[in-house]
């Protein structure tokens, strides 16, 4: 019998926001991948907690508690995965940060700011930290989590659809400067997933799940390993022509 190899065997990654939902599930998808893999997220014991299942599964994982909106931290982590692993070979940009909708005019100065912070400085500094050891590595992949909100517009939610619409010219841009020294840079744009956050959401507001089954393709909520396995697969060989895409991984909802 053969034995498939990993997509991702014998590679560091890096998984940003990896104490739960996509996060969390990429951490598992990409051990089951073959990966070495860098856990970071703010919250310590969700994220000692994965640590340690994946470290008892014999997979090699490191869990570093950093916040992406700190340069410096991130920049720790990065260290980390290159002290521990040998080099950095991968990441997974999915921290994110959303809120319950308001009214663009009803939207408070702060809450705008962190939305943007989180999800566009947030990967602007792990791009900064993470490419530099991509470049002595002789190359790699990168992919950052968008959202069906950086395609389209969705309703109250206008601090997020704009830091996710940015998010996507972040990552052309990054993908159009570093493709000639072996870095590919994408995206991926989720469609509802059902993590903890969208389980609660889903709780407080009864008939929105089914609504927005009605306007998929496919009339469900994705699985985090969903979303997951299509960020692994941008950050293998078998994506090697692939760079500056942004993928929506959404069931259809973005077609319709």
């Amino acid at each position: 019998m053969t034995i498939r190899e990993g997509l991702l065997t014998g590679r560091v990654a890096l998984i940003t926001g990896a104490s739960s939902g996509i996060g969390a599930a990429a951490a598992r998808v990409f051990c089951d991948e073959g990966a070495a893999v860098l856990l970071l997220a703010r919250r310590e014991r969700q994220l000692k907690e994965l640590e340690a299942e994946l470290t008892a599964a014999g997979h090699r994982a490191v869990a570093v508690v950093a916040d992406v909106t700190r340069a410096e931290e991130v920049g720790r982590a990065v260290e980390v995965a290159v002290e521990r692993f040998g080099r950095l070979d991968a990441a997974f940009n999915n921290a994110g940060f959303g809120t319950e909708r308001t009214p663009l005019h009803l939207m408070d100065d702060a809450l705008y700011d962190t939305i943007m912070d989180v999800n566009v400085r947030g990967v602007w500094n792990c791009l900064r930290k993470e490419i530099p050891a991509m470049l002595a590595a002789g190359g790699g992949a990168i992919v950052n989590t968008s959202s069906v909100g950086g395609l389209v517009a969705t309703p109250v939610a206008a601090p997020y659809v704009t830091a996710k619409h940015a998010l996507i010219g972040l990552t052309k841009a990054a993908a159009a400067e570093y493709g000639a020294q072996g870095i590919r840079v994408n995206a991926i744009a989720p469609g509802t997933t059902r993590t903890e956050l969208v389980e609660a959401w889903f709780a407080g507001n009864p008939g929105v799940e089914e609504a927005l089954h009605a306007a998929s393709i496919q009339p469900r909520t994705a699985l985090p390993e969903e979303v997951a396995r299509a960020a692994a697969w941008l950050c293998s060989e078998q994506a090697s022509f692939v760079t500056g895409a942004t993928v929506p991984v959404d069931g259809g909802f973005t077609t319709l």
